[in-house]
C-alpha cells in the first residue's frame, strides 16, 4: 500500500507529505486470500493507528466454482496495523504511558517559553535548562518504571554536576546494565542469562567449586562490576563450610582475599551505594589514588606464592583469572562478557576507568564490537551507537524505526540540551518538510498517531500547539472531525477550544451540533445549543416553523409540547431569535385559563 499516504495529501492529514520521500514509505503487504482481479478497494481509518481495507472481487470471479466458500462473498475485510508499535506494550499501558507523559512534557513546553521570553545575553539560560531537562527525565523514566532517581542533586552547584557526569559515566552504565541487560537476551546471549539458567542448576550441584559453569558465571558478573552478586557466589564455596575449614584453609584464605578484594573495589559516582558492595568516591583524585592502591594489591596477591601451595586445580584458576579480569586483561575480558555492550562496560570498569570525552567512548564502542560482533542486531544497539556517534539524525532515524513516534516526541528535548549542533539540526526550517523543522514534524506525527485514537485524541492538542507553523491550523482540523452527538464529548471540545482560545471553533461546533439534534427530534437540544452559539438565523427559522404549527391549534394538548422548550428558553439575555414568541404565548394561555376559571384580569 505505498501510495495510501500520497492519496491523503490535502484531504485532511496531520503530517505534511513530500513526493521526496516515496521511496522511504512503508509498504505494509495485504495477504487477503481473494483471487484476481479485485474489482474495487476502500479503505477507512479503524480502531486506533490502523486503517480498515475492503477489497471487492468482480462479480465474475466470484461465481467461479475454485473458489473457497470463504470468498464466495465476494470481498474480504482487513485491518492493517500502521507503524512498528511494540508487541510487548498493551493498548492499556500504552495509553497509560502516553497520558502520563503529557504533564512532565507541557511543563517543559511552558518552561522553555518562559526562559526564553526573559532570555538576555547575561542570563545562565543554558544552565537553568539543563536543570529542567535533568527533571523532566526523571518523570518520564519514572514513569515507564525505571529505577527511581535522587529528587535533588546530591552536590548542590549545578555546575559541577555538569562537569562531574562524564566522570560518573561508567558507574551509572554499570547500573544501566544491571537494569536492562535482561532485554538484549532475547536475540544473543547475555550475562543476565547465563546467571539465571546457572540460578535453576544450582540446587541440583554438590560440589560447586568443581562445577566450571561456577567460576564462567563469576567471571562473566565481575566483568560487567556486578559485585554484590559475585561476592556471594563466592561465598558459596564449599571451603567456608564448617567441616572443611581445618583441611582447606589455605584455599579459603585465597577466596576470602578475593572476596575482599572485589567487594573493596574503588568506585566513583555521586550518590549512595547503599545496598551496593565497593568504596565511594565522589571526587576524581580520591578515586585514582584509590584505584591506583587497590591495583597494587590485586598484583601483589596474583604474585603470591600461596597458589602454588592450593591444590584445588578449579579454585586456583578460577580466582586467578577473577583477578586478571579486575586488572584488565583484554582477553580475560572477551571471554568473560557476551556481547560488545558488556564489553564496552568491562573496559571502563577495568582498563579505561577515566576516560573522558564522548569522541573517545565512540572509537572505544567500535573497538569493542569488532573483539565482539553482535550475533544479531537488537533494536537498542543502533540507538545507543548514534548517541556516542552524537549523530542526532542517526538517534532519530533508530528511534522513529525501532520505538516509535512516542520516544521521538519525547526525546528531542534530551537530544538538544547541551548541544547546539543538535539544537540547529531539529530547529531549521526545511523546505521539503513544508517549511517546519523536524522537532515540529516529529511531534505532528505522534500527534497524529493520538489523534486516530478514540480515547487519546483528547492530548493530541498539547502536542500540536507546541508546533508554531502549522499546530494550531491542524488542532482547528483535528476539533472540526469530532463528533457532536454526545453531550460529554461536545462538552470536552468546548472546553479544548476555551483552553486555546478558539472561540470561533466553539461557535461553529455548536451550531454543528444543535443542526444534529434539531434535524434528529431532540429539539430542546436543537435549540440550547444553536442559543449558545448565538445563531440568530436558525433560531428565527426555527422560529418560523413553530409559530406554524402553534397557530394551526390553540389546545391545551399542542400548547403541552411546547412547554419544556419554553423553560429551557428561561429569562436570560441569551439570544432566543423569534423564538421569544413563545415567551408571550405561555402568557397568552395562562390569561385565557383565568378568563374561562371565571377571574377577568387586566393582563386578560
Amino acid at each position: 500500500m505505498p501510495g495510501v499516504a500520497s492519496d491523503t495529501v490535502g484531504n485532511g492529514a496531520l503530517v505534511p507529505f513530500s513526493h521526496d520521500t516515496k521511496d522511504s514509505l512503508a509498504v505494509y503487504p495485504l495477504h487477503h486470500g481473494l483471487a484476481p482481479p479485485i474489482s474495487r478497494l476502500a479503505i477507512s481509518w479503524s480502531r486506533g493507528n490502523s486503517l480498515r481495507v475492503s477489497l471487492f472481487a468482480s462479480p465474475s470471479s466470484s461465481s467461479e466454482p475454485s473458489r473457497t466458500s470463504d470468498d464466495q462473498s465476494g470481498g474480504k475485510v482487513l485491518e492493517v496495523k500502521l507503524g512498528v508499535g511494540d508487541p510487548e506494550i498493551s493498548d492499556s499501558r500504552w495509553r497509560q504511558i502516553a497520558y502520563g507523559s503529557v504533564a512532565p512534557f507541557a511543563l517543559l513546553q511552558s518552561r522553555r517559553s518562559a526562559l526564553s521570553a526573559m532570555m538576555n545575553a547575561s542570563s545562565p539560560y543554558q544552565m537553568d535548562w539543563w536543570e529542567h531537562v535533568l527533571e523532566y527525565s526523571k518523570d518520564i523514566t519514572s514513569l515507564l518504571g525505571g529505577p527511581k532517581l535522587p529528587p535533588s542533586p546530591i552536590i548542590e552547584e549545578p555546575t559541577d554536576i555538569v562537569k562531574q557526569s562524564q566522570a560518573w559515566l561508567p558507574e551509572r552504565l554499570v547500573d544501566w546494565l544491571a537494569d536492562y541487560d535482561s532485554l538484549f537476551s532475547s536475540t544473543q546471549e547475555t550475562v543476565y542469562g547465563k546467571l539465571a539458567l546457572f540460578q535453576k542448576e544450582l540446587v541440583d550441584i554438590q560440589v560447586i567449586e568443581d562445577d566450571p559453569r561456577y567460576w564462567e558465571v563469576m567471571s562473566s558478573a565481575l566483568s560487567v562490576g556486578w559485585l554484590d552478586i559475585v561476592v556471594k557466589m563466592l561465598r558459596l564455596h564449599g571451603s567456608y563450610q564448617q567441616d572443611q575449614l581445618s583441611n582447606r584453609e589455605l584455599e579459603n584464605g585465597l577466596v576470602e582475599a578475593v572476596a575482599v578484594l572485589i567487594s573493596k573495589t574503588p568506585r566513583l559516582c555521586h550518590e549512595s551505594t547503599i545496598g551496593k558492595l565497593g568504596e565511594l568516591f565522589k571526587s576524581k583524585p580520591d578515586f585514582i589514588k584509590a584505584w591506583e592502591k587497590w591495583r597494587s594489591q590485586i598484583t601483589k596477591l596474583d604474585c603470591s606464592p600461596f597458589w602454588i601451595q592450593c591444590d584445588n586445580h578449579r579454585t586456583r584458576e578460577g580466582l586467578r583469572n577473577l583477578l586478571q579480569i579486575m586488572l584488565g586483561n583484554t582477553e580475560s575480558l572477551c571471554m568473560a562478557t557476551c556481547y560488545w555492550i558488556e564489553l564496552y562496560i568491562s573496559h571502563f570498569l577495568y582498563i579505561r576507568p577515566f576516560t573522558m570525552g564522548i569522541e573517545s567512548m565512540y572509537n572505544l564502542a567500535q573497538k569493542c564490537i569488532q573483539l565482539k560482533p553482535p550475533s544479531s542486531n537488537h533494536k537498542l544497539t543502533g540507538l545507543m551507537i548514534g548517541i556516542l556517534e552524537e549523530n542526532t539524525e542517526v538517534v532519530l532515524a533508530e528511534s522513529s524505526r525501532e520505538f516509535g513516534p512516542w520516544l521521538v516526541a519525547h526525546a528531542i528535548e534530551l537530544l538538544t540540551a547541551g548541544s547546539e549542533q543538535a539544537e540547529i539540526v531539529l530547529h531549521e526550517e526545511r523546505d521539503n518538510l513544508g517549511g517546519i523543522s523536524m522537532i515540529e514534524l516529529h511531534r505532528l506525527v505522534y500527534a497524529q498517531v493520538l489523534s486516530t485514537h478514540a480515547l487519546t485524541w483528547q492530548i493530541a492538542p498539547i502536542y500540536l500547539t507546541s508546533c508554531m507553523k502549522q499546530g494550531m491550523g491542524l488542532l482547528e482540523n483535528l476539533l472540526y472531525r469530532q463528533s457532536v452527538q454526545h453531550n460529554d464529548l461536545l462538552l470536552k471540545h468546548i472546553e479544548i477550544c476555551r483552553l486555546y482560545q478558539l472561540d470561533h471553533i466553539s461557535s461553529d461546533i455548536m451550531k454543528v451540533a444543535g443542526v444534529y439534534h434539531w434535524k434528529h427530534g431532540h429539539k430542546g437540544a436543537g435549540v440550547y445549543w444553536l442559543q449558545q452559539s448565538q445563531d440568530t438565523s436558525r433560531l428565527n427559522r426555527i422560529a418560523q416553523q413553530l409559530f406554524d404549527s402553534v397557530g394551526k391549534s390553540i389546545s391545551d394538548e399542542s400548547f403541552k409540547q411546547w412547554e419544556g422548550l419554553i423553560e429551557l428558553l428561561g429569562s436570560e439575555s441569551k439570544p432566543a431569535g423569534g423564538l421569544e414568541f413563545l415567551h408571550k404565548y405561555r402568557d397568552f394561555k395562562k390569561s385565557l385559563q383565568q378568563v374561562y376559571g371565571g377571574k377577568s384580569t387586566d393582563a386578560a
